[in-house]
């Protein structure tokens, strides 16, 4: 579980890779390099000691940004949990960030506000909760103390009503993620089979509605004294800092914590199946059926789970895997295959999931997975496709170590789940050691006959889809009842005795040295077609990532041939005329590369990854994709079948439903932003090979692309690889049209989801393009109100104060060709006329109450926030593309400084009144309109208009007698 998910990609990148890591190496030298290509082990230099209080400490020294990425991994999850008491540790991964005794309320996402952090966060796993932030190197010691307080100076800061609030918004995280989503409950029915009663993974992360309801202040507290030790935490401190400071810090802040009592390490206990057990549930989200089958396995770092890993994406990754060959190309049941593996300390299983196409039958689904079984059990797998699965994994594993947290979050991972955060050396070896034989070995002792279960999702009323034999799963469906939840004041000040320290910790430690802002160097060229260039030179990891942007996409379609350009860049990955679509897959994988090829707003792209001594073939495989498609007639069939399959799930989901309904009021039915980059069902069907050559031919050319590059490689090893292209691809003039627009009126608009625990909001209005003048001042202004994250006024109140919502944001979201301002939300259904209420009221008293203190805190977080503005390749990337396509200064961030420096409680007020006031604005909600139409007619705000989801016309005569 995440507490937030958009501030953890760098987390889950090396999470996702759990084969591969660092190695401990010579503590005596200052910083550390990955090693040259093809060692036999990847090295990352780390020192490593531990305070007398058992707080287990890991440094790792990077100077390549000025930078510091600081986490905290406690070795407890919900598999520590009582059953009947579960969600404890996921609790507490929320509860942590709220308030100490020394933060104060607001905590560190307060602090994370000022010191311009990347935003405290953290996740919860079966078996570790983490905690972490990046910040500039000059706060790390404001880090230290402020983690500190989790251990020692916060437990008696949580009261009943700061539990009761957090309760509603945990439950409106489940509800958001698991029950108002189409398959949300899968893995609930997965889990609750495939483990006896009691095992501590019978149970989900997020525990019940139940148990967090009944959990009790001493309940809470008990489970925290006992895990929250420091003889059960980990430390990592990753980045630009002094590590003889650090550790001084360390001692002084974490040393006088007192040590728990001694922490036993849990049993293997694998889950044992005797028989399969099929299970269905008719799921109120779904229109299409879905099949999920579970096979008991072996637990992280275990020796088969590297053969495993392999054997996974073999079967279902690719076109040369056996299940995507059967289900997808043969039988043509599905476009969706997968398969994953879920290794967790204790035990592990591995999953696979289908969705099968409208109406289909889950039997022809299961018949579908024998038949791929039987041809991996005749053809085994070749030499061949293990080179390229290995190949794969290791641009993932550079991949998780592009930025410091993802480094020190692979130290912590091996430190905790093997006692050496040195464990790379074998790891890697066993990755690198995996053989056919291994590979067909685990298939047969894990997969092949084997017991399972089976969890058949289909849609209501469709139950003769599910699995033979299957009986109904026992899933919980919340009732939705209006006024049920507690009410509670979580802004009442806890009265409590001080925790004893040595020293004043109530007082917030200074900056250290200034942390400058490092903007790469960049270079820049024109080739003979016109083609422009630009790229950064960066050797941390020996990887490349290039992109190629052709201005267009969308906004080059017609109405009635809406998702063409989708489809275009969709048939640009299958196939060139010099090689198939599996051949082609091969090729790139291979090599240890991806190219994908996707289409936008505004563009179609190509994106690239891999590894710097293969780019010149991989970047000869791009100019093969983009100038010799293979259009292949089979390709576009299953194409056009998976996003039709797309669009008719998005058309069952709350959130899909809301971002449809907002794009066609903010732009109209006659303007193609008022559609899905999907298309509907009815021009994804009218769609022709003809339509599509058309598109590619008309509309892709030099004059209007932009090139840019990342990585190991100098301008003139990328210059030359481009020498063919530029000869090849000849310009040609391409007009970008202008969108058209026109605006619904501004009110209030519902969209009937029936049963729906959340409801979606959305509301916004047209805003400024990225060129405007306005643009950076209005980035600057949403900032307090909902551009801030936990600290920004909106999450304040409906989250930390009303426990209304998991989350909710604002944001400027801008292109060349114009943009707007949006809130996003999903609320607990029966406070959705209280929310909108308050989101209205919030608005209006904005530029009223905005404060030269909000404008402090927004000047530090965006200036100082820069620091990390260019750490990862990603970001460096994002530099480059904004310049080539805004025209923008390569230190276009000190021009923002500027303008952040100038800004004045009198601009703000300005900005927020011409962009921000609630009167002229589109208010989208989608739920549960027999619980929740009336009440929002009630507010007094205007009648509601009732649209119809599908169609998006409003039902005029049926609204009003509503």
């Amino acid at each position: 579980m995440l507490r937030n998910l958009t501030a953890s990609v760098a987390l889950l990148a090396a999470a996702s890779i759990p084969a591969l890591g660092l190695i401990g190496c010579d503590r005596s030298k200052p910083e550390s390099k990955l090693q040259p290509e093809h060692a036999s082990q990847f090295a990352i230099d780390y020192q490593q000691f531990q305070l007398p209080n058992g707080l287990n400490v890991l440094f790792h020294i990077d100077r390549s940004d000025p930078v510091v990425a600081v986490s905290l991994t406690a070795h407890v999850g919900s598999a520590r949990e009582k059953e009947g008491r579960t969600g404890f540790a996921h609790l507490f991964e929320h509860l942590l960030f709220l308030e100490s005794e020394n933060l104060g309320k607001g905590g560190l996402d307060a602090m994370s506000a000022r010191i311009g952090g990347s935003g405290a966060n953290g996740s919860t796993s079966r078996d570790v909760t983490n905690y972490y932030q990046t910040v500039p190197k000059d706060a790390l010691e404001k880090m230290l103390w402020a983690e500190a307080d989790k251990l020692g100076w916060f437990i008696n800061t949580v009261t009943e009503p700061v539990l009761a609030k957090e309760k509603q918004v945990v439950k409106n995280e489940k509800r958001q993620s698991y029950d108002n989503r189409p398959y949300g409950h899968t893995q609930y029915v997965i889990d609750r089979n495939l483990y006896p009663a009691g095992h501590p993974y019978s149970w989900q992360v997020i525990g019940s509605l139940e148990d967090l309801q009944n959990a009790t202040l001493a309940d809470v507290k008990e489970f925290f004294r006992h895990w929250y030790v420091p003889n059960n935490v980990t430390l990592v401190v990753a980045g630009d800092f002094d590590p003889e400071q650090a550790k001084a810090w360390v001692q002084k802040y974490f040393g006088e914590v007192p040590v728990g009592e001694a922490i036993e390490h849990a049993p293997k206990q694998p889950a044992v199946l005797k028989e399969s057990v099929r299970r269905y549930h008719e799921d109120n989200f779904a229109r299409e059926p879905a099949l999920t089958l579970a096979w008991p396995t072996v637990e992280r770092y275990h020796p088969d789970s590297y053969p495993l890993a392999v054997l996974l994406e073999y079967l279902s990754d690719g076109k040369r895997a056996p299940l995507y060959r059967v289900l997808v190309e043969d039988e043509q049941l599905t476009a969706d295959v997968s398969m994953d593996s879920y290794e967790s300390e204790l035990a592990g299983q591995v999953q696979l999931q289908v969705h099968a196409f409208e109406g289909r039958d889950l039997d022809d689904v299961y018949a579908g997975i024998e038949e791929a079984f039987a041809l991996f059990e005749q053809e085994g797998i070749a030499e061949e496709d293990l080179e390229r699965i290995k190949a794969g994994q290791e641009v993932e594993f550079y991949n998780g170590l592009a930025s410091v947290l993802g480094k020190g979050f692979q130290l912590a991972q091996y430190q905790v789940y093997q006692g050496d955060a040195g464990y790379v050396s074998e790891d890697i070896q066993r990755l690198l050691a995996v053989t056919a034989e291994d590979v067909e070995r685990v298939y047969n002792k894990y997969l092949k006959d084997k017991p399972y279960v089976a969890a058949s999702f289909v849609p209501r009323g469709e139950k003769e889809l599910a699995l033979a034999d299957s009986s109904v799963a026992e899933v919980v469906e919340e009732q939705i009842v209006n006024g049920a939840e507690e009410q509670f004041d979580a802004s009442a000040q806890a009265d409590y005795e001080q925790t004893p320290s040595s020293f004043d910790r109530s007082v917030e430690p200074s900056y250290g040295d200034p942390a400058e802002t490092a903007v790469p160097q960049v270079w820049q060229q024109q080739l003979a077609n016109g083609l422009q260039v630009s790229g950064i030179e960066s050797d941390e990891v020996p990887t490349v990532t290039f992109s190629l942007v052709i201005d267009g996409g969308q906004l080059h379609e017609q109405l009635d041939r809406t998702g063409v350009a989708n489809l275009t860049a969709m048939l640009m990955e299958r196939g060139t005329a010099k090689r198939t679509p599996e051949e082609l897959e091969t090729a790139i994988q291979k090599l240890g590369a991806s190219i994908e090829v996707s289409a936008d707003e505004e563009a179609i792209r190509f994106d690239v990854t891999t590894l710097a001594r293969n780019f010149e073939p991989v970047f000869a495989l791009l100019e093969e994709m983009l100038l010799e498609p293979r259009w292949d007639a089979n390709e576009l069939v299953l194409a056009k079948k998976n996003v039709t399959s797309q669009i008719k799930r998005a058309a069952a989901e709350p959130n899909a439903i809301a971002g449809k309904a907002f794009a066609r009021l903010l732009h109209g039915k006659d303007s193609i932003r008022g559609y899905s980059l999907l298309g509907t069902k009815e021009s994804v069907a009218a769609i022709t090979m003809d339509d599509l050559k058309a598109f590619h031919r008309d509309y892709l050319s030099p004059s209007v692309s932009r090139t840019h590059v990342v990585g190991d490689i100098s301008r003139e090893d990328f210059l030359k690889a481009t020498e063919s292209l530029a000869k090849r691809w000849p310009a040609r003039e391409v007009k970008i049209p202008e969108p058209l627009s026109v605006v619904a009126a501004p009110g209030i608009y519902f969209v009937d989801v029936p049963g729906a625990k959340q409801s979606v909001l959305r509301i916004g209005r047209p805003a400024m393009s990225a060129l405007s003048e306005d643009y950076y001042p209005a980035v600057f202004t949403n900032y307090i109100l909902g551009g801030g994250g936990f600290a920004s006024r909106l999450m304040q109140q409906l989250r930390e104060g009303k426990g209304y919502t998991y989350g909710i944001y604002s944001d400027i979201d801008a292109g060349k060709s114009g943009g707007d301002f949006g809130i996003a939300s999903g609320v607990r259904a029966n406070v959705t006329a209280e929310s909108v209420q308050l989101i209205r009221n919030m608005l209006e008293d904005y530029a009223p109450t905005y404060s030269e203190q909000d404008l402090d805190n927004s000047r530090s977080f965006l200036i100082r926030s820069n620091t990390r503005a260019f750490e990862t390749a990603s970001a460096k990337l994002g530099l480059l593309e904004n310049m080539s396509r805004y025209d923008w200064p390569a230190d276009y961030v000190r021009e923002r400084e500027a303008i952040t420096k100038a800004m004045t409680v009198d601009k703000v007020k300005a900005i927020a009144g011409n962009y921000m006031q609630p009167d002229s604005m589109i208010w989208v909600v989608v739920g549960d309109r027999a619980t929740q139409f009336s009440r929002l007619q009630e507010l007094g705000l205007g009648e509601p208009k009732l649209l119809d989801g599908e169609t998006l016309t409003w039902q005029a005569e049926e609204s009003a007698a509503s």
